[in-house]
């Protein structure tokens, strides 16, 4: 079936999903925000997102993975759909829970709504950040760099989810 003749390369798979998650889920949270809609809108919809985007990229990464075996006609790549799947997915469900993390905590630390969205953007740019840092770290290229990079995206992807929020609020009221 798969054999395992080179160890896997979880690295891509684990950036990649970390990422995603993050930014999936943190779209989520600033679109909710923009709209101005209540934190319990955000948990559900975020969860939601989570659970059901997670598993879509592990079932697509399962998928491409096992194309190109099938395509190939190998066996001994290095290549794990399995595997692949299942680092993507646990990725994506650790590192984008991230962005819902200050909401889960809100009622139990009696934190305002701002204070809520302030807190969830610092904590999703400084996972963001890290991520980044650690693909540096493993592909020794600028650690500084590599995170900056990662968490610019990541807030150029939430500003503009933000963005379309509060024009589709703005539209509605």
């Amino acid at each position: 079936m798969f054999s395992m003749n080179r160890s896997y390369n979880w690295l891509p798979d684990f950036v990649y999903g970390s990422i995603d998650g993050i930014i999936t889920t943190f779209a989520v949270v600033s679109a909710v925000e923009g709209g101005s809609l209540p934190a319990s809108i955000i948990l559900i919809m975020g969860f939601a997102n989570l659970f059901a985007d997670g598993f879509s990229m592990a079932a697509g990464k399962y998928l491409s993975d096992k194309a190109e075996i099938d395509q190939e006609n190998i066996d001994s790549t290095g290549v794990n759909p399995v595997l692949g799947g299942l680092s993507t997915f646990g990725a994506f469900i650790v590192l984008g829970s991230v962005p819902l993390l200050a909401y889960v905590l809100q009622p139990f630390m009696s934190l305002s709504s701002g204070f809520t969205f302030q807190l969830a953007c610092v904590l999703t740019l400084l996972a963001l950040f890290c991520v980044g840092f650690l693909k540096g770290f493993f592909i020794n290229k600028s650690k500084l760099f590599e995170g900056l990079q990662t968490m610019c995206v990541g807030a150029f992807a939430a500003a503009i989810s933000y963005g379309i929020g509060y024009w589709i609020e703005t539209l509605l009221s």
